[in-house]
């Protein structure tokens, strides 16, 4: 028999969490754009962007901020980030900034690079800062290159994802076309087959 806990549910943990990896977006968008640093939001915050624009309720929280910039522009994005308390680390081989010295890697701002490469010898590439369009809070990359990067990575979370766009109505049958084969591939397989 569980007994009961004193203190903060696991819920509310949940939701606080949910609101930490709000605060880092916000702070983290805010420096860069009073920077002037050229940026476009990716990963799990932009597929919530995006989700949100057609279904609040359907949206996913997601544990880190990934942020799309240009290589040449990273002593100006470490400026902007650092003075407003995010410490610069290299960590796996990926550009972090951990909020503070009691900060979590996987809970950072992680850096992915405009134009280059996803993976060594790879000829996929990341979308550039320019394929990006303002939201009310930040720019965010534009949803057919936030497809892209999801199809390309093709991991569970990413299909998931994906998913989560066909689910509220943001991509469909025509999509596939716009793709290379094995992306549109992909795409189709999830269209075709949405609970798995």
């Amino acid at each position: 028999m569980v007994g009961t806990t004193v203190g903060i549910s696991g819920w509310e943990k949940a939701l606080m969490a949910s609101e930490r990896v709000k605060e880092r977006l916000r702070r983290a968008t805010r420096a860069l754009d009073e920077a002037a640093v050229p940026y476009a939001v990716v990963g799990g915050n932009a597929v919530a962007e995006w989700v949100a624009r057609v279904d609040e309720g359907a949206v996913r929280n997601t544990k880190d901020v990934d942020i799309l910039v240009r290589r040449d522009d990273l002593p100006a994005v470490k400026a902007a980030l650092e003075a407003v308390g995010f410490e610069y680390h290299h960590i796996w081989g990926v550009d972090t900034f951990i909020d503070g010295a009691q900060g979590r890697p996987s809970e950072g701002i992680h850096l992915l690079f405009d134009g280059e490469v996803v993976k060594p010898g790879d000829s996929h590439t990341f979308p550039h800062v320019g394929d990006s369009e303002r939201g009310i809070d930040f720019q965010v990359v534009q949803l057919e290159e936030l497809l892209r990067m999801k199809l390309i990575a093709h991991r569970l979370k990413d299909r998931v994802h994906i998913l989560d766009m066909i689910g509220v109505g943001l991509i469909d049958a025509t999509w596939p076309a716009r793709f290379p084969a094995l992306l549109g591939d992909r795409l189709q397989q999830l269209l075709d087959n949405p609970d798995g």
